[in-house]
């Protein structure tokens, strides 16, 4: 399944980004974050060198419905928000892709990584689109899912002949000794492992265009 890293411009009518702005230097990293009816409910932890008075500024903004600080350090802040801007997680929640956190936002940028079908990778940039949400693509690939690709019987000989020793450079293990090694015989051992080799490299030969495509 595809795995895509984006550079995301939050809109400056987001308090989090208007925030950031106006307090280029801090980090807001967010912990945790979910819907909650028509809002958003997020934790929050922020790091800068004066902490007051950006804790104190979020209460300002009409979109932050509640603010409790959970821990304050002259450095450091955890707070919990409710907002009725949640506008990263709806984005990303109507293309059923979920939100991997922590993500950290600085100056109003945020990058995020979400592995989602291609054709949700898709239906996520028109969103961020048609919600005026610039953004970059920094770089899409595509993961191998070797336990749900192979068989059990598969995955436990490559498994058996990566421990044995038998890709080592050089060879610290022989066909014969695998064979041993997993109760088969040379041949039936030789045929399996043929197959669960090719089904590994198609698979990655195939995660390869589709990151060049």
């Amino acid at each position: 399944m595809p795995r895509a890293t984006l550079s995301i411009t939050l809109p400056e009518q987001v308090w989090v980004a208007d925030l950031s702005g106006r307090y280029p230097d801090a980090e807001f990293t967010v912990l945790a974050a979910m819907p909650a009816d028509e809002t958003g409910v997020g934790l929050v932890e922020i790091r800068a060198a004066d902490i007051e008075p950006i804790v104190t500024t979020i209460d300002e903004y009409e979109s932050v419905v509640s603010v409790t600080v959970l821990e304050a350090q002259p450095e450091r802040a955890l707070v919990q928000f409710e907002t009725t801007e949640p506008l990263l997680i709806l984005t990303l929640s109507e293309v059923g892709i979920p939100l991997e956190l922590p993500i950290t936002i600085v100056d109003g940028e945020v990058t995020v990584e979400v592995t989602a079908p291609r054709e949700n990778l898709s239906e996520l940039g028109e969103q961020l689109t048609q919600f005026g949400i610039p953004f970059d693509l920094v770089s899409i690939h595509q993961s191998i899912d070797t336990e749900s690709l192979l068989t059990d019987d598969q995955y436990d000989l490559l498994e058996t002949a990566v421990a044995e020793g038998y890709y080592d450079t050089p060879r610290t293990c022989t066909l014969t000794r695998l064979a041993e090694a997993v109760g088969l015989a040379k041949s039936t051992t030789s045929e399996k492992l043929h197959r669960a080799e090719g089904k590994v490299m198609k698979a990655f030969l195939a995660r390869d265009d589709a990151a060049v495509g």
